[in-house]
């Protein structure tokens, strides 16, 4: 075993969380050591969540628009793509991501250990490499940002080649004719529509009464709507009693008596965080029954010097979010001041897409907040017009005596692009927080940003009326 000494900080797991840790310690002037169990750097995040999921995303889109183009109805002969040639896309994506981040580490002096890491006690990380290996990092600081997996229930057979979740699903070899999702979370949704993008015939699986039903209900709505379109089956309000794979497929047996059957299943129910064995017991750390762990508002666990960011700890478990938590933790171990991620943007990358900020129309009626309401639907805009993208609105709530700005939906095409714009404007203290900034703004013409303007307008006049 080799002993290394003199380290400032010990961050395991290389994914957002961990990465924007090690940056801000070696920009602050720590000695920093990156532990990652994988062969190369970007956690889950870059090789089996956000990046290929929305790589695969982008690419269905553009079969989708291709499709659709007036210009190539009747054209014949086109290719014929399945899932194989898309992954191929994907994995170049990765490649061009892993080498950005390698980057990163060798630009900043960070070394990193590939293997696993485990905490042998209060400042000691021990690394196991797949050829066993052994180095012992002696730390001030242990930042674990090991991220989450899918959660698996102890009933269903993983390991069978027709069973897959949202990280295997990137393994699959052949596109099926159909396919069950179980589970309409954000994962389940996106992978949905990516899936009737392909001409799939998907069963989704919801265990609740609504899609997603912390976004706003019009938002919602209009989500399972399009899904249908896109040829998907929406089952709410169902739970599964057994999953039984064969040599030629899957039969999902529902609690309620039904009996779906498919190609193949992709399991999207909930996420564990990845705290087993990382020798947590060494120190009197124990993680809840989702496996994540309970930090203060500076992201530290109830062990001094041991800190956790990111899918381990829980809500929001986004990239974004987890990016925010890791820096601004170690900017609080170089003195800075406490702060918290705050104002966090929904991005769910279906088709079309959905974002949103800010409470709904029933979060502000609940609170028995006056507000009104401003649209634009897309189907208006010339620049939803030429690209063909008309489907899809933005909602803006604002408080119908101040003009301050309350919440931003949308749903449609660069709908995770779009809400920014009104994030920078909610962000601003009084009065520079109104719906008048969009009123009084030109905005470059024509775009999808125009939206705003439309939206502003349209608020107004209703309290003219």
């Amino acid at each position: 075993m080799n002993t290394s000494s003199g380290w400032d900080l010990v961050v395991i797991g290389s994914g957002p969380a961990g990465e924007a840790a090690a940056m801000r310690a070696a920009k602050g002037g720590m000695r920093v050591a990156m532990v990652e169990d994988q062969p190369q750097v970007g956690g889950s995040c870059t090789h089996l969540g956000t990046i290929p999921s929305k790589a695969f995303r982008h690419q269905v889109r553009q079969l989708v628009r291709h499709r659709r183009n007036p210009l190539l109805q009747g054209v014949r002969d086109l290719p014929e793509i399945g899932w194989p040639q898309l992954l191929s896309r994907v994995n170049e994506v990765i490649g061009a991501q892993v080498q950005v981040r390698s980057g990163f580490y060798f630009r900043n002096r960070i070394q990193v250990f590939n293997g696993r890491g485990r905490i042998s006690g209060e400042g000691r990380v021990l690394v196991t490499d797949e050829h066993e290996r052994e180095w012992l990092l002696e730390t001030r600081n242990i930042l674990l940002a090991t991220g989450s997996r899918p959660y698996h229930p102890d009933d269903v057979d993983f390991s069978h080649p027709r069973v897959y979740d949202s990280d295997t699903i990137l393994t699959m070899t052949h596109t099926p004719r159909n396919i069950i999702i179980y589970g309409a979370g954000v994962i389940g949704c996106e992978y949905a529509s990516i899936l009737t993008g392909l001409g799939m015939r998907v069963d989704l699986v919801n265990n609740r009464e609504h899609l997603l039903d912390f976004l706003d209900t019009e938002i919602s709505d209009a989500l399972s709507y399009h899904l249908r379109e896109q040829g998907a089956t929406i089952r709410h309000g169902e739970e599964y009693e057994e999953v039984l794979p064969d040599d030629d497929g899957v039969t999902l047996v529902l609690a309620s008596g039904k009996r779906l059957r498919a190609d193949a299943l992709l399991w999207s129910n909930g996420r564990s965080g990845n705290s087993q064995q990382l020798g947590l017991e060494t120190v009197g750390l124990e993680p809840n029954s989702r496996g994540q762990l309970q930090v203060d508002e500076r992201y530290q666990t109830s062990v001094p010097g041991i800190y956790a960011v990111g899918d381990l700890i829980g809500w929001p478990s986004l990239a974004s979010a987890s990016y925010d938590q890791g820096r601004f933790c170690v900017s609080m171990m170089c003195g800075d001041p406490e702060r918290a991620v705050s104002n966090v943007p929904t991005g769910i990358y279906t088709i079309p897409g959905i974002s949103s900020l800010g409470p709904t129309e029933q979060q502000l009626t609940e609170a028995k907040i006056p507000y009104e309401v401003g649209q634009a639907f897309f189907k208006n805009l010339a620049r939803a017009q030429i690209t063909g993208e008309r489907a899809g609105m933005l909602k803006l709530l604002f408080h119908r005596d101040t003009l301050e700005l309350l919440g931003i939906h949308c749903f449609g095409y660069q709908a995770t692009e779009i809400v920014h714009v009104g994030q920078a404007i909610m962000s601003q203290p009084a009065p520079n927080n109104t719906i008048a900034y969009f009123i009084n703004t030109t905005f470059n013409y024509p775009t999808m940003a125009e939206a705003y303007r439309v939206a502003a307008i349209n608020g107004i006049n209703r309290l003219r009326r």
